[in-house]
């Protein structure tokens, strides 16, 4: 069997793309790529690998090189995921998928004229608690979903990341991180049209953007939803999501090693049940076995670029409604 060449652009994030990869048996690390020479030569030692550079276009221009993780800052989104295409390489690129709906349509038309696969590392959609959850609300046990909210909690007063990109002005919050939350309750609820949303500037007032976000939404479905992001919550990093049907109710923790199903039934006796499932709150291993079958199979991904920017839209609007303190229809790229 001929392995698909892997290379990885930015290794901290991209360090759980290595261990995706490297336990995939149809692909073969071919490359990494960081601007951090200690980093670059650490995980080069560490994982046998013997193509390591400085220079994405080095990575990408190699021809024994099939497919590219893209882990580098939001705002490198597009130029190495489109130069990555146009070298002939599918992309996996991680979440957000950019910064503005404009860097998103561009990535779609690239992908789609070199006809090579484009995916969106939305990685809540492989968290076990979040698949359960999924499941068992496609199941009925929870009845009809009508109300769902996910708060994304991460402290960032100590974590700017290197050379500071989570702390530069282009990266609003709720798009660069928040949009783990957005991403879910979409995955899970369907389609957003609606959304009015308030933001503050209390916890990191040294930053540039506002820090916390709560916005609601409205589904297609008249389901209603929000999303709590704050970059500056004093507390554990964590996704947490609650599912309210009008049969019970689902709580889902990506750091949690249970989930909990509340169902409620006629006689007015209630059912609990604490359900085990794997702690994976970056399941990154599943993700990247999604995006290889495709290849390997040449089948359409869930989570491809137009899917990506959906979510994004859905981040936008809600920004918009923060400055504007009215509710926007969510603007969709067409």
């Amino acid at each position: 069997m001929t392995k698909l060449g892997a290379g990885i652009i930015g290794l901290r994030m991209g360090y759980q793309h290595l261990i995706g990869y490297k336990n995939n048996p149809y692909v073969e690390i071919r490359g990494i790529c960081d601007v951090d020479k200690e980093r670059l030569n650490q995980v080069a030692e560490e994982f046998k690998i013997e193509f390591a550079t400085t220079d994405y276009r080095e990575l990408i221009n190699r021809p024994d090189i099939d497919i590219v993780s893209v882990a580098s800052p939001d705002y490198c989104h597009l130029e190495h995921a489109t130069g990555a295409l146009k070298a002939g390489k599918h992309v996996l690129l991680e979440k957000p998928m950019a910064l503005s709906l404009e860097e998103c349509e561009e990535m779609i038309k690239v992908s789609r004229e070199t006809k090579r696969k484009l995916m969106v590392g939305q990685v809540c959609r492989y968290t076990p608690a979040f698949t359960l959850a999924k499941s068992l609300i496609k199941e009925g046990t929870i009845g009809e979903l009508f109300y769902l909210e996910c708060d994304y909690a991460h402290n960032y007063e100590h974590t700017e990341g290197v050379g500071g990109w989570r702390k530069d002005p282009r990266r609003e919050p709720l798009i660069g991180g928040g949009c783990h939350a957005v991403d879910l309750i979409r995955w899970v609820g369907g389609e957003i049209e609606e959304t009015f949303a308030y933001a503050n500037h209390k916890a990191l007032r040294d930053w540039p953007v506002d820090d916390t976000t709560v916005a609601i939404f409205k589904f297609k479905d008249d389901t209603i939803g929000k999303v709590l992001s704050s970059i500056g919550a004093r507390k554990p990093y964590t996704i947490r999501a609650v599912f309210y049907g009008t049969e019970g109710a689902i709580i889902a923790e990506n750091t949690s090693p249970e989930i909990y199903v509340h169902q409620a039934y006629r006689s007015e006796m209630a059912g609990y049940a604490a359900i085990p499932v794997n702690v994976g709150h970056h399941n990154v291993t599943a993700e990247i076995a999604e995006f290889v079958d495709a290849i390997v199979n040449d089948r359409p991904l869930e989570m491809d670029g137009e899917e990506g920017a959906r979510t994004i839209a859905v981040c936008v609007s809600a920004i918009e409604s923060t400055r504007t303190k009215r509710p926007v229809k969510v603007k969709y790229i067409s």
